[in-house]
């Protein structure tokens, strides 16, 4: 019999569904080499510190080993003495990245004297996010070659189904869509943990099940249930970040644009002299943030502190913005960044969609869609529109690319709703995107006068175009294009 908590953990080291990650061989065979030091670095929440605990546990030699943290005021005093301390054993400094510049060189000089001296009674371990060894060599350049830097990458999505495999063994239980799960885990170990813990809780699995029972609950409802959960933790510290020191309207926004470059990033971390290069048009307001040390004195800023710390580390000497917690990650690549927008204080349509319009339709309305895409892009109006798009749809992922153009990139969804609409297994997809922007005002539907209500819950409730397929089709999509570009007419008039 196991537990729910005990296979899909929220925190803590993973047991039952433990999976040894890359490079884990060298990782042990470094940590049994005497007077080898080591630096571990990567994203958070891919299991450095869990890699570290396991190999330490099958070396037999984790209950003498001393772990401290630069998150501890208590430990920092003592990890600054480590290099004036005798025979000091094995010791383990996590978030080694946030200790200031001069106990990272005496840390440098101590391990470059461990190794040199081939000391068989100490041995230091750091765990830090990216370029964390980096930061340290920079002290003693020649210190590369004397300690093992191991680089954990984003987790390959094979190791990640084989934890959702030991756990559906454990709970004799087989989630649906384990690829989609898996996709959207982002090679997090922590996430793919959270999404499975959340389907079997939903579906009412608590413990080990008398036979292999397949879980109900579909991963949009255990998505939706998670997004709560972390709107909770993390609301207030990705919109106090995103004002910045105090909110500019009149400004460019350049903490709401780095989050909302990070929330894009697939690394956890932001170089942001390479999005300057990226963004141009942004790059003197990012410059200033940096050279002027406005983003080191907003975390930094006794009131927000406490907010920010957690979750946020900027690295001067660098230039890179990391997240310390995968969840804030997945809770900003899932967020409704319109919605975001208007929380923090700015305009909805701050950003701008990359669509102004994207086009949901069964295949027998194609010659409806295409007359009236060829209405709207003849006037100058930003149209998603499959075929248009064919170059760019191929050897990818459809559902992959299909999926942000209806959640969040069009400003609008127009749907063609015919009878055929709701026996497409494709306009299904899609309005299961879309379907909650119905309560924010962002779905036009175009009602042909012979469907039968019902097919959105709340359809009736929001206005559309009436399409009569009997009438006079050219006339009628004149007048329906007329409708769609006077909306964007006023939109835009609002937001400036």
């Amino acid at each position: 019999m196991a537990y729910l908590e005990e296979v899909f953990r929220l925190s803590g080291v993973p047991t039952i569904t433990f999976v040894e990650p890359e490079r884990y061989a060298e990782i042990k065979v470094s940590m049994r080499t005497a007077g080898r030091c080591m630096v571990l670095e990567g994203p958070s929440g891919i299991g450095k510190t869990t890699t570290v605990t396991r190999v330490l546990a099958e070396l037999k030699i984790v209950d003498s080993v001393t772990s401290l943290s630069a998150r501890r005021a208590a430990d920092i005093e003592v990890i600054d003495a480590l290099p004036e301390m005798h025979d000091i054993g094995t010791v383990i400094v996590d978030d080694f990245h946030r200790l200031g510049d001069a106990t990272k060189q005496k840390l440098s000089d101590f391990m470059k004297v461990l190794a040199e001296t081939e000391n068989t009674q100490s041995k230091l371990i750091l765990i830090g996010i990216n370029k964390a060894g980096q930061q340290l060599v920079k002290f003693a350049h020649d210190l590369g070659l004397r300690i093992d830097i191991f680089r954990l990458e984003t987790t390959p999505n094979d190791i990640l189904k084989k934890v959702i495999e030991k756990g559906e063994a454990a709970l004799k239980v087989k989630i649906p869509t384990l690829d989609d799960l898996v996709r959207i885990s982002q090679g997090s170990f922590q996430i793919v943990q959270l999404l499975c813990y959340k389907m079997c809780i939903l579906n009412g699995i608590t413990e080990t099940q008398g036979g292999l029972t397949e879980i109900k609950t579909s991963l949009n409802a255990a998505l939706e249930d998670v997004m709560i959960d972390l709107s909770r933790q993390f609301k207030d510290a990705a919109i106090t970040f995103a004002r910045g020191s105090r909110l500019r309207k009149e400004g460019r926004a350049p903490y709401l644009h780095i989050l909302r470059w990070l929330s894009e990033s697939n690394e956890w971390s932001l170089d942001l002299q390479e999005m300057m290069t990226k963004h141009p048009e942004m790059k003197s307001s990012i410059s200033q943030v940096i050279e002027k040390g406005w983003l080191q004195a907003l975390l930094n800023d006794p009131e927000k502190i406490d907010i920010l710390s957690p979750y946020f580390y900027f690295e001067p000497s660098t230039g890179i913005l990391s997240v310390e917690d995968p969840k804030l990650i997945f809770y900003l690549k899932n967020v409704i960044w319109r919605v975001f927008t208007e929380q923090v204080g700015y305009k909805g349509n701050y950003f701008y969609n990359k669509y102004d319009f994207a086009f949901s339709f069964a295949g027998a309305d194609r010659d409806l869609a295409e007359k009236l895409y060829e209405s709207l892009t003849a006037r100058e109006v930003s149209v998603f529109y499959d075929e248009s798009e064919q170059h760019r749809i191929i050897a990818q992922n459809v559902e992959d690319y299909l999926a942000p153009i209806y959640r969040s990139e069009a400003k609008y969804v127009v749907v063609i709703q015919s009878p055929d609409y709701p026996t497409r297994i494709w306009t299904k997809f899609e309005s299961d995107q879309f379907r909650e922007r119905f309560g924010r005002n962002e779905v036009i539907p175009i009602r042909f006068k012979t469907i039968k209500p019902g097919f959105f819950t709340e359809d009736a409730n929001y206005g559309g175009v009436l399409f009569d397929p009997s009438g006079n089709v050219d006339s009628q999509l004149v007048y329906i294009s007329d409708v769609l570009c006077k909306r964007l007419i006023e939109d835009r008039q609002v937001g400036a």
